[in-house]
């Protein structure tokens, strides 16, 4: 389990930059073809784990970049989510991201693994959601928003 301070820390861990609308707009890009390939992937398992995880998981990305945050390890970029973006993202939006993340992993590291089919159908259903309001979160997020976010990353990593 990662914290925000060993991220902080890590090399390709949290890290912040200068804000970047056009890779935002970039990753968000990224997001809407994932999303547009589910349909395309419904017969694998591990494709569409994969594919949902990454439509989420870019969506997350554009909005870190429209804030002035990179991270190259998955996990931190999940951990700064819970933490310091609570209030745009309820708690069952941050356990979907994250089951989408273990699903994709155990598929496609632990192939031998049981998964629910449950799980993935859950998953697949949060993603257009999650999409849309991360979409909506990139274009509504106020400068001063952003300020106190980095501020309080700032403050974790002393």
């Amino acid at each position: 389990m990662v914290n925000i301070k060993w991220c902080l820390g890590i090399r390709n861990g949290l890290e912040l930059i200068e804000q970047n609308k056009n890779m935002s707009y970039s990753y968000l890009e990224m997001a809407k073809e994932s999303l547009d390939m589910i349909k395309n992937v419904s017969q694998s398992k591990i494709w569409k784990a994969s594919t949902c995880y990454y439509t989420m998981y870019y969506s997350l990305y554009s909005l870190m970049m429209k804030i002035g945050i990179k991270c190259e390890i998955h996990s931190c970029s999940l951990e700064f989510m819970k933490q310091f973006l609570k209030s745009f993202y309820s708690e069952n939006e941050v356990e979907l991201i994250k089951k989408a993340f273990d699903v994709r992993n155990n598929l496609q590291y632990y192939p031998d693994k049981l998964m629910k089919n449950f799980d993935l159908l859950n998953i697949e259903k949060g993603t257009v959601e999650f999409f849309v309001k991360t979409k909506s979160i990139i274009s509504e997020i106020s400068e001063s928003q952003i300020d106190e976010i980095i501020s309080k990353l700032r403050e974790a990593k002393e």
